[in-house]
């Protein structure tokens, strides 16, 4: 059995950037103990390392012009993010970049399923907004499926 990782990235002071890490705080509780949640608010590059042979869920905010609360899922196992700047990125590098180069050097997780969550407000503060935060109930219920999918707590 493979080692299960939920992954949450980004910054809960800059509003909906934080929706990834609200998500994993919310899913936590009801997760088997075998599944390891992180908060993830530094440099992405070093979650090459960190998901090496495990499946891989991550959540985090996207910035497309979409609708806000819109919830975007992807299997980025199968091929590369698209690199348009979807991803809310407060940091050098983003996301989708990050997965980019997991590709081309093979590090990859066995399996990696990426929720974004369009948002609206990345401004300075603290909490999302309002359809954001509706988003997040349900990116909770599919994290559930999506980890525990084949009948095994991880």
């Amino acid at each position: 059995m493979h080692r299960t990782l939920l992954i949450g990235i980004g910054n809960v002071y800059r509003r909906d950037d934080g929706v990834g890490i609200v998500a994993v705080r919310r899913a936590r509780p009801l997760l088997p103990p075998s599944v390891e949640v992180l908060e993830w608010t530094g440099d992405l590059m070093t979650l090459l390392e960190i998901w090496q042979g495990s499946r891989c869920v991550v959540v985090d905010a996207l910035r497309s012009g979409g609708t806000p609360g819109e919830i975007l899922r992807m299997e980025a196992h199968r091929e590369p993010l698209p690199v348009e700047g979807r991803f809310s990125c407060t940091h050098s590098i983003g996301l989708e970049e990050v997965i980019a180069l997991a590709h081309v050097l093979n590090k990859l997780p066995l399996e990696l399923i990426v929720y974004g969550i369009e948002g609206d407000d990345f401004g300075e503060g603290e909490g999302l907004s309002l359809e954001v935060e509706k988003a997040v109930d349900d990116v909770v219920r599919y994290i559930l499926q999506d980890v525990l999918k084949d009948g095994t707590d991880a």
